[in-house]
């Protein structure tokens, strides 16, 4: 077989369905594994030649392959840091790490040895293998990691993998704390705990931190073995790091492996990742997508195969043809990578696992493209991680995490328990001795975090969108709500239990609507709030206390979608009574009095669809052009250079401007920084019928200030939008965004754009009939300017050359603004890849 590297764009297309197509149907059948050796090639490779831009990548690359069990597994190659890290996206979230420097202490670029890999298994074992290159004579090896992604992160987060291999090894504090809490117990019940984890004594459980590193020999391969337990002794990892002698030699002394070349300038060397963690279970394509967009992209995929054909070179449409169906592949086999039966994970390599608003988000942007069984599946995971107040689990905790997390709330029992036995509380100090125990029992047990608000409101905007799906029998959905086998209870109880916490939190300003009595963040401290909705970085609302979305956006709509439910409810039989809780014997509660009296959850909507007055920051042409130039002159000098070119081109400083606040501070004045968010609000916006003048009012107001030249709104040419611009705001906002990019003006995500782009089409289809001409004739030029900012989106877009990726940045260098991968961007997201849902729309948007 060729390298697929030598294949032309058209034969790429035609390899790639063919080897999903056979590996889909014969890699798995349920979670049994095979004993079998299997060579494969990888499902999905990033940087992509003909679709991304490698320069933007600054040496880094990935690949994703299935395990003999369908598992998602990930490798990725940093050429920055010389880390390569294999990902395992099964039931509890691995991964394997180490870092490769030269001779020098000076990171590795490696490449791969290979087109693709080997996949193995035999009972619960699975097994991944690969080969790497280092083009060098020498490489160090170090800084072995094994165990949860969570840990991995945590390590280069803290920038530990960046220095020197004799440093003191990661450790994890928790759980040496635990360990010395144990060690304080009586031998007798120290020695009860230390069963409980299935180790004989406290050295072994010790020696489960850190990874065992083994001389291997093996016919012709020598190598070494580094070998780790979970903390529990449950699930097992290894990594085999293997060379051929006649080739190098390997020698593993202290925190470092040392290959050196025999002859040459290269070193050729093979990892090969074992895990024996439980598999999920992938859902394949037909279970994820509906029959009209695979009809979609099969038509996308014959147009490629028709361009492919004929004599070099192609025309500028039959390349386009092809891009486009090889874009519409990858996409689709992200979403298929990040989807089991079991739940629906946020991304990879960083987010391998549930993350509620995620996957809601997604839900709801994929809502045209997905099979009715999908929301479903994403209700069902919602409900089943409910807390006891109706809360909605933001992210859950498993593995390797699940441990540390469980291993905190040890320790802090054990120090209850200590303090007890010191004053005399004999009865504390049993109580909190054996619910220590409890903990041991299943230490891996699921944690689940309810940190967030914005995913309780978008909650019942997808519950309301499946029940009024007219695709969905009446019979289904009654036996879907009715369904209790995940153990909770009928479904339609856990979905009361969230209602009526969405409109407990609503009431105080559908009674009183001031400031005060909007949705608000907790404190984090004395003079921090806490982010609590998807920019949920530390200055993700700059240190706002009332966030925009939540309030302007999320809190109306989900009262109208608890309408509609309400209204659906009814007519499945359910009573005003069952509905809001009255047979529970608890006084009524809001979502009851809604229940009762539909007329006033309508004056509740109304009242909460006016809380957008109080975010609005309206600015002269001379207020903006001087808090521009103050925000500009405060940047390095080359950006402050080719901003202010940017400046004097477009005139974009010259006119006034009104957006919306990205937030409220504690008293209810807007923080006035411009941001991405009313792109929700465009998008949730029902698209069915014309929009009435107020709407249309807003409507342009929101992408004005979105598609204004940065750094006066958020547009910036050849990248995209970013999702803030601080420019009006005070230095301290500045600083706080600079220290901390991941929602600064420093960056696109991908979410945003497509969030964009979905309500741009969604608005331009309500207001055109079936040949593209506005329904009536005053609506031309708001279909004119609605056009325009979805065509300059696609192209900036386009242009960056990273659209797949989670998030992009730039940087600015020799005049010039050039897109860059962010950091610690996801590779495949799930959000990310709506732009399936983007690409569907756009295609049955009248011309």
């Amino acid at each position: 077989m060729r390298s697929s590297k030598s294949l032309l764009p058209g034969e790429q297309l035609k390899t790639m369905v063919w080897t999903w197509t056979i590996l889909m149907a014969s890699a798995w059948s349920g979670n049994s594994v095979s004993a079998q050796s299997r060579t494969v090639l990888p499902v999905l490779s990033f940087p992509e030649a003909g679709l991304d831009d490698a320069a933007a990548y600054q040496g880094y690359q990935t690949r994703f392959f299935r395990d003999a069990g369908g598992n998602a597994v990930q490798v990725y190659l940093d050429a920055r840091s010389g880390r390569v890290v294999t990902v395992m996206a099964d039931a509890v979230n691995e991964s394997v790490g180490f870092t490769v420097r030269d001779s020098g202490g000076k990171p590795v670029r490696l490449e791969w040895g290979s087109n693709g890999g080997v996949i193995s298994g035999t009972g619960s074992s699975r097994s991944t293998e690969y080969e790497l290159v280092a083009n060098v004579p020498h490489v160090q090896i170090g800084w072995i990691l094994l165990g949860s992604m969570r840990v991995e992160r945590d390590l280069v987060y803290s920038g530990k993998h960046e220095k020197p291999f004799s440093a003191p090894t990661f450790a994890l504090r928790e759980l040496d704390e635990m360990i010395t809490n144990l060690q304080r117990l009586r031998p007798a019940e120290r020695a009860r705990h230390l069963r409980l984890l299935d180790a004989p004594g406290v050295p072994e459980l010790r020696s489960r931190l850190q990874p065992a590193v083994t001389l291997l020999s093996s016919g012709t391969r020598r190598g070494i073995k580094a070998t780790q337990p979970a903390f529990d002794g449950k699930t097992h990892l290894s990594m085999e790091l293997t060379i051929d002698p006649r080739e190098a030699t390997i020698v593993s002394a202290g925190p470092a492996t040392s290959i050196r070349a025999r002859s040459g300038r290269s070193i050729r060397f093979t990892v090969r990742v074992t895990t024996d963690a439980s598999s999920l279970t992938p859902l394949a394509r037909n279970e994820i997508f509906n029959a009209a967009f695979l009809r979609f992209t099969d038509s996308a995929r014959m147009a490629a195969e028709r361009a492919s054909v004929g004599a070099s070179p192609r025309t500028s449409a039959d390349s386009a043809a092809i891009a486009r169906a090889r874009r519409l592949e990858r996409d689709m086999r992200s979403v298929e990578l990040l989807s089991a039966k079991e739940k629906l994970m946020a991304g990879m390599p960083n987010y391998a696992t549930y993350f509620g608003r995620d996957m809601m988000m997604t839900a709801l942007m994929m809502e045209p493209v997905w099979a009715d069984a999908m929301a479903e599946h994403v209700i069902a995971s919602v409900l089943r991680k409910l807390g006891p107040d109706g809360a909605v689990s933001h992210e859950e905790a498993l593995g390797g995490q699940a441990i540390r997390e469980n291993a905190v709330e040890y320790n802090g029992r054990l120090k209850t328990y200590f303090e007890a036995t010191r004053t005399g509380d004999h009865a504390a100090a049993a109580s909190s001795l054996a619910r220590a125990r409890e903990l041991l029992e299943n230490l891996q047990l699921v944690r689940e975090n309810y940190n967030m608000l914005d995913d309780e409101f978008q909650f019942p905007v997808i519950v309301a969108r499946y029940l009024g799906n007219s695709s969905v029998s009446p019979a289904r959905k009654m036996a879907f709500l009715m369904d209790s086998s995940d153990g909770r209870g009928p479904r339609i109880d856990l979905l009361i239990r969230e209602l009526r916490l969405v409109t407990e939190m609503a009431a105080p300003y559908a009674r009183d609507p001031v400031v005060q009595n909007l949705v608000g963040a907790p404190r984090q401290d004395s003079t921090h709030w806490r982010s609590v909705s998807w920019r949920d970085s530390g200055a993700g609302y700059a240190n706002g206390r009332f966030a925009m979305d939540i309030n302007a956006v999320w809190v109306p709509r989900a009262l109208e979608s608890i309408s509609n439910i309400l209204a659906t409810l009814g007519e499945l039989g359910f009573s005003p009574a069952r509905l809001g809780g009255a047979d529970t014997g608890r006084a009524e509660t809001p979502l009851g009095a809604f229940a009762r009296a539909p007329e006033s959850l309508q004056r509740a909507i109304e009242t909460w669809n006016g809380a957008v007055k109080h975010f609005v920051v309206s600015l002269s042409a001379d207020e903006v052009r001087a808090q521009v130039q103050r925000k500009v002159s405060s940047l390095p000098a080359g950006e402050t250079a080719y901003w202010q070119g940017v400046l004097s081109t477009t005139a974009a400083d010259r006119q006034p401007l009104q957006f919306l606040s990205i937030s409220l501070d504690a008293g209810g004045r807007p923080i006035p920084v411009v941001n991405s968010d009313p792109a929700t609000w465009l998008f949730l916006r029902d698209g069915d019928v014309p929009p009435p003048a107020a709407d249309r009012e807003r409507t342009l107001r929101d992408v004005r200030s979105l598609l204004r030249i940065y750094p006066v709104g958020l547009f910036v040419d050849g990248l995209g939008p970013v999702v803030a611009s601080d420019a009006y705001a005070s230095p301290a906002v500045w600083e706080a965004f600079e220290k901390d990019k991941y929602h600064s003006p420093r960056v696109v995500w991908g979410r945003e754009v497509n969030l964009l782009m979905l309500g741009l089409a969604k608005q331009i289809a309500a207001s055109v009939d079936a040949s593209g001409r506005p329904r009536d004739p005053s609506l031309e030029p708001y279909v004119s300017e609605l056009r325009e900012a979805l065509r300059r989106t696609t192209a900036a877009v386009d242009a960056s050359g990273l659209k797949h990726n989670e998030l992009w940045s730039y940087e600015i260098a020799g005049g010039r603004l050039l897109p860059v991968r962010y950091g610690a961007s996801t590779d495949i997201q799930l959000w990310n890849v709506t732009a399936l849902a983007v690409q569907f729309a756009l295609s049955r948007l009248a011309k």
